[in-house]
């Protein structure tokens, strides 16, 4: 049984009617033909979409009603990161992702066989993974989280790049839908980050919305608002909203952090970053300005941007060094 029967196939018979029955039409009847082609790969994303948004929900919405860490008279700002999860989960973003990870990959594995190269996967590299596609999954996300652990490091070591981060940690009421808050060029250096390791290690372009989805998930409910954690042993394996509350916590903002790991905890333990004693701590970057927090989704990005342009500015002004 391959990957494509074991996982995929529902998922594409589902993308076929949406793209016959709804947007084909639509688009014919909006004379955008030529955006046929895309059409199936936006129906697919959507729908991985959908299903991200609906396990989260499932997850982590039973989680913050039943075992709430903090209750909010007012919770105005998580509109907005409603608005941030449907735009990045279903909306044109993850569009672009996958018709640009598909493009570049389809490019490169012709470029290389054209040279005699034979394009790389881990399963060439690992012959016994051949015909086990839920392990080489498995390796795929451990793989791909180990580049988003220093990913995230490192968009907390540069101030340039903190100060777009920062849009995401000035959240003073985190929820799991605040795992997608981010400044739209902070979203395309993860995206070219993240493609870039994809396509070093060989993720088939139809195994890559899945992977995106497992993480995804797994993100969200590490933002949660619960006391959940998943005990001593549990939080070693997986990151818990425990662990992961910590690297929002007011005390850790800005460049010195700790608990970088996007679901696995083992790179902060490995690398001397990881924090498990913390207690609970209120959440935000007390150095954001307010727009940061309460603004709406353009008010926002606006002042990730004035964040961002200022820091490009204080960095130019620096002396250079002897």
């Amino acid at each position: 049984m391959t990957f494509h029967d074991f996982i995929l196939d529902p998922f594409d018979a589902m993308a076929g009617w949406l793209q016959g029955h709804l947007l084909l039409p639509m688009l014919w009847h909006l004379g955008l033909s030529a955006w046929e082609d895309v059409s199936y790969g936006w129906a697919l994303i959507a729908l991985y979409g959908v299903a991200q948004v609906g396990l989260t929900l499932a997850l982590s919405m039973p989680a913050e009603r039943f075992f709430p860490l903090e209750r909010w008279t007012r919770s105005e700002s998580v509109g907005t990161d409603i608005f941030y999860t449907l735009l990045q989960r279903i909306g044109v973003l993850p569009l672009v992702s996958f018709v640009l990870f598909y493009a570049v990959q389809t490019w490169m594995n012709g470029f290389l066989t054209d040279h005699g190269i034979v394009p790389p996967t881990i399963e060439r590299v690992i012959p016994a993974l051949l015909g086990h596609p839920i392990v080489t999954l498995m390796i795929y996300l451990v793989v791909l989280d180990f580049a988003e652990y220093w990913r995230h490091r490192l968009s907390h070591r540069f101030y340039w790049w903190y100060s777009l981060h920062s849009l995401h940690h000035a959240q003073r009421q985190m929820t799991f839908w605040s795992d997608d808050r981010n400044h739209l060029l902070d979203d395309v250096m993860s995206g070219v980050w993240f493609g870039i390791v994809a396509l070093a290690i060989g993720v088939p372009p139809l195994q890559f919305p899945m992977l995106v989805l497992t993480v995804r998930v797994l993100e969200s409910f590490s933002h949660a608002n619960t006391r959940i954690h998943f005990g001593w042993l549990g939080e070693r394996l997986l990151i818990s909203p425990r662990f992961h509350r910590a690297h929002h916590s007011v005390k850790a903002a800005g460049q010195r952090s700790c608990n970088y790991g996007a679901t696995l905890p083992w790179w902060d333990m490995i690398f001397g970053t990881a924090d498990f004693g913390r207690e609970y701590i209120r959440t935000g970057d007390p150095s954001a300005e307010e727009a940061m927090h309460t603004g709406n989704y353009l008010e926002q990005q606006a002042a990730g941007l004035r964040r961002f342009t200022k820091a490009l500015r204080r960095r130019s002004r620096r002396p250079a060094q002897a």
